[in-house]
């Protein structure tokens, strides 16, 4: 049985909108995750956004417990029915049906449409809510409904808000099979699983604590996948479900050590984080140092260490996704898709983390033997900072020993090592002023964008705000803040596109656009008023200075990653981009850097998709129907059931809320300026094309006229080489000279005096008489050296009848030079190297002659 396609029908066929799973990081930046199928719809329970047309729903929404306030993480492998990645079946009523119709149709879907034994079903209730009590009557018997306290069955969504009683429905799994303390209801036994949570929202909590009716009571449910297929197939733990055991059973063939009931934990583990793992690569999350992708990190790296329990030693994660693409793929289409990037990305991380973990485990190891009751916090700190085992990871270690570490004291190493210390998680920067952000969206509603068609547009000013984001009345001369208006030109960041930049004006107003951005789909501009008070109400014009350069390196963008895709293969995505008026940066998934001839190939093809000038063509369609055409979805972004579709004739098709050139040829000329790397796995590409590429190959221009007038050639190329030729000369001349003072050299002794005469191949001559003037009390010493078609001479006395100078002019003549110097230093050069040998003769004659 299809319980997650049984659900979803049986809702749809009530008048529900089936609504698609929300992306696993949602739009809010109170949430590191999706952890509940209400996230989607918390505005509208809250009352921040208008009531939808169709007034009730339903999901099946991917949900991730495992970093945050709702972190399921360290209960994984331990319990029946904890996962860091879970399914949860909900439908939602937003002031259409309440308690009668939400009850009736739970209990006509578990009792028919899955068949549980009535009889193995209770009810929980709140202890005040009379009218759950009656209406239950109506379809189980009353000795079956339990009434339970604020703890077990009243939610809320915060300390103020929506909030109201809940009904839970159990299923008893026997006292045969379970018949601990803890097994009753309302117990932490596992004899009555909770399987379904209906919420029934109908009040409304201010600060102080005070309840008041809402004015449309609501419904919102919960019923977890996981849990009720192991009901259906008779399982009383998840993992023996079939959405976990083909994956267990892949472990098994895989693993040197058999499955039994001492290490099935690990296997559990390995399973549960593998579907985790491969949902958030999915949807765009990377391997990361904090935030979301630290939790991926913590994940993946939890599997490795059970695996390495289970004798795995190399990389292993990568071979499970397939079994789980045949389980999941069929409905969650990003898995079949991106199947081989998310093993190259699994991959990647496992092999960074198997070149560590052998030297943490021993260090692990052998501080174990040390430990009687904390483990040491500065042996698990070095686990972390150098080994990458995440302080948990440590934990849950130590958990299998009944040991644990002193947090407070890993703590202050931490803060130590980075001066302040760190949160997983870093919020959008949102949350600061999210509740004036919601008023100004509720007093005014979405301010409309029409720069799609237009760069200019008359306007009225809605709303103003200071630097701090609080509504003012107006904005003063040489003031900065913001401005609401009510219809805009200006493009707010998103998508890796900048926020447009330039002017509100009529004929007494000048404010500069310093910037656009969006705060909970309200479109704001940063300004600086110029000359005159800008006051709410006032008709202005906006007009964007910076569109049209933008846009070209937004296209460019798509064109480049139409290449890459070519010249490196389907696997590479967008892992973040950045697109303004006078370069992109483009983030993608390699696993190493692009050769030079890669880079080259890539730059001619997006160049050659310019010079084609293929005409852009951009619509709205249903997103099933943009998927057909072949549109590609970028990582991390949220779309809606209409999206956005940017083609350039089909050699890029993607989703894209961005403004773009109408023609590729628009764009000009597009040159790769950089390539780097990002993070492990992650490249990036920074290009510029337009305005850019010609100040670009201005500056190219410009210099290399500076380098043909240093190499004084017009050939720049041709000149620098002669310049390489003499500095490789020089270096070599150097290296003999410093190698050649200790090279033997020919010399005898007449009567107490040494006598030096040579010729040098190499080395400072000089040099080399001035050190055998320093290590002998008499000597005389000439040095001849052939110097390309020259000849150098030097020649030293120390303590002897000869004189350097009469020596040196003796000489020089034969080689046809000259010289002369001191009666103990000389030198000279000629100019006829052949006749270095009779030169040689000559200073032995007139040596032996006058000493």
């Amino acid at each position: 049985m299809d319980v997650r396609k049984e659900y979803l029908e049986f809702f749809k066929n009530k008048g529900h909108e089936v609504v698609s799973s929300m992306p696993l990081v949602p739009d809010d930046p109170t949430l590191l995750f999706t952890n509940a199928g209400m996230v989607q719809f918390k505005d509208v329970f809250t009352g921040a956004i208008p009531t939808p047309k169709n007034k009730t729903a339903t999901s099946c929404q991917l949900c991730v417990r495992a970093g945050g306030k709702h972190n399921d993480l360290e209960n994984v492998g331990y319990t029946a029915r904890h996962h860091t990645l879970f399914e949860m079946l909900g439908n939602f009523s937003f002031g259409d049906y309440f308690k009668k119709d939400a009850i009736a149709y739970a209990w006509e879907f578990i009792t028919i449409n899955l068949a549980l034994p009535k009889e193995k079903l209770w009810v929980t209730i709140h202890n005040s809510d009379d009218e759950a009590f009656e209406l239950w009557k109506e379809h189980i018997s009353e000795d079956r409904i339990k009434r339970f306290g604020d703890k077990d069955n009243f939610w809320s969504m915060g300390d103020t808000g929506p909030c109201g009683p809940c009904s839970e429905i159990f299923y008893d799994q026997g006292e045969e099979n379970f018949n601990s303390e803890e097994d009753y209801l309302g117990g932490e036994g596992d004899r009555f699983l909770e399987i379904w949570n209906l919420v029934f929202m109908q009040y409304e909590r201010d600060a102080s604590g005070k309840t008041t009716p809402l004015p449309k009571p609501s419904i919102d449910t919960g019923m977890g996948l996981e849990r009720v297929v192991a009901i259906k197939e008779g399982k009383f733990n998840n993992f023996d479900s079939s959405l976990f055991t083909p994956i267990i059973n892949n472990i098994q063939n895989l693993a040197t050590k058999e499955l039994s009931k001492d290490n099935i934990g690990s296997f559990r583990v390995i399973a549960d984080h593998l579907r985790a793992v491969c949902f958030m690569i999915s949807q765009g999350i990377l391997f990361d140092k904090e935030g979301r992708g630290y939790v991926l990190r913590r994940i993946l790296r939890r599997a490795v260490r059970h695996g390495y329990l289970l004798g795995f030693r190399k990389p292993f994660m990568a071979k499970l996704v397939d079994t789980l693409d045949s389980i999941v793929g069929s409905h969650y289409i990003d898995i079949r898709e991106k199947k081989e990037y998310i093993k190259e990305q699994i991959t990647l991380e496992e092999d960074r983390f198997f070149k560590t973990i052998e030297s943490g485990m021993s260090l692990f190891e052998e501080e174990l033997k040390n430990t009687k009751d904390n483990f040491s916090a500065e042996v698990a700190f070095k686990l972390y900072d150098t080994f990458g085992f995440p302080l948990d990871l440590t934990q849950d270690m130590l958990r299998d020993k009944n040991l644990s570490v002193d947090i407070q004291k890993f703590d202050e190493l931490m803060t130590k090592q980075r001066n302040k210390a760190k949160a997983a998680w870093k919020g959008s920067g949102d949350s600061l002023n999210e509740g004036d952000f919601k008023n100004l969206l509720e007093k005014y509603g979405k301010n409309e964008f029409i720069g799609h068609s237009s760069t200019t547009c008359n306007s009225k000013i809605v709303s103003l705000l200071d630097e701090n984001f609080k509504e003012v009345n107006s904005l003063e001369i040489g003031q900065t803040g913001w401005v609401m208006l009510d219809k805009t030109p200006f493009y707010a960041q998103s998508g890796g596109q900048a926020g447009d930049i330039g002017v509100i004006e009529d004929q007494s107003h000048i404010a500069e656009v310093l910037d656009t951005k969006k705060f909970f789909d309200l479109n704001l501009s940063q300004v600086k008023v110029a000359n005159k008070n800008l006051i709410i109400g006032e008709k202005v014009d906006g007009v964007v200075v910076n569109r049209y350069e933008v846009a070209k390196h937004h296209s460019a963008t798509h064109l480049l990653q139409t290449a890459l895709k070519m010249v490196l293969g389907e696997n590479v995505a967008q892992a973040g981009s950045l697109n303004d008026a006078s370069r992109l940066r483009f983030d993608f998934t390699y696993p190493k850097a692009m050769n030079n001839e890669q880079i080259k190939e890539v730059e001619d093809l997006v160049n050659s998709m310019i010079v084609r000038g293929i005409k852009s063509n951009i619509e709205e369609l249903p997103i099933k129907e943009a998927k057909l055409k072949g549109a590609i979805a970028m990582f991390g972004e949220k779309y809606g059931d209409i999206v956005r579709v940017v083609d350039f004739g089909g050699v890029s098709v993607e989703f894209c809320g961005g403004t773009h050139v109408k023609n590729s040829s628009d764009i000009g000329s597009f040159y790769i300026i950089k390539e780097s790397g990002v993070s492990a796995g992650v490249r990036r590409i920074e290009a510029v094309c337009g305005v850019a590429a010609i100040n670009y190959t201005n500056e190219i221009i410009q210099k290399y006229e500076e380098v043909q007038n240093e190499v004084k050639n017009i050939d720049a190329a041709l000149g620098v080489k002669k310049l390489k030729d003499q500095i490789k000369q020089l270096k070599k001349e150097l290296e003999e000279s410093q190698s050649s003072s200790n090279s033997a050299i020919n010399e005898e002794v007449i009567g107490d005096t040494k006598v030096v005469v040579d010729i040098v191949k190499n080395g400072d001559i000089k040099k080399i008489v001035d050190d055998l003037k320093n290590a002998n009390d008499k000597l005389a010493v000439l040095l001849l050296q052939a110097k390309g078609d020259k000849v150098m001479m030097v020649a030293g006395s120390k303590n002897t009848p000869v004189k350097a100078g009469d020596w040196i002019k003796h000489v020089a003549p034969i080689v046809g030079g000259g010289g002369g110097g001191r009666p103990d230093f000389a030198q000279a050069g000629g100019k006829d190297v052949s006749k270095i040998d009779q030169a040689l003769e000559k200073a032995l004659e007139f040596v032996k002659a006058n000493l």
